[in-house]
């Protein structure tokens, strides 16, 4: 089973994660984002960022945490590769894994400005979760 992918979507991109659980597609779909920035293989999981978001259902749950860890990101110049969530009702608690940028090491890619509620969808497709939105870029 494949983890995360990207899409094309006219001038913007595309993510989609897949999982077991919801909390996995959640993961997954931070690969996805984080893929487009950079070369995410090359990101070592030394720095850990700690995040709690809420919104009104589970699709808006996930734009939430993508745009939360975009901020983590942006705030602290750093670069994610490593996730994890707990989603409890409406409410995740999620951690990041990543490091600071070094322009030397990591091959930076496209940025990510949000992620959108366009093509926004969570759901459990032939036992697997899928969670995907399209991000600004």
């Amino acid at each position: 089973m494949k983890t995360y992918e990207t899409f094309e979507h006219r001038a913007d991109i595309g993510i989609r994660g897949y999982g077991k659980r919801v909390e996995d597609s959640f993961e997954n779909g931070a690969r996805a984002m984080f893929s487009v920035m950079a070369d995410i293989d090359a990101v070592r999981a030394k720095d850990r960022k700690e995040l709690i978001c809420e919104a009104f259902d589970v699709e808006y749950l996930f734009v939430e945490w993508l745009n939360n860890l975009l901020s983590l990101s942006h705030l602290n110049g750093m670069v994610f590769s490593s996730f994890k969530v707990e989603i409890t009702g409406n409410k995740l608690k999620g951690s990041a894994w990543g490091e600071h940028i070094d322009t030397g090491r990591h091959k930076l890619m496209t940025e990510v400005k949000a992620a959108t509620y366009s093509m926004l969808k969570v759901s459990k497709e032939d036992e697997v979760y899928v969670a995907q939105c399209v991000v600004d870029v």
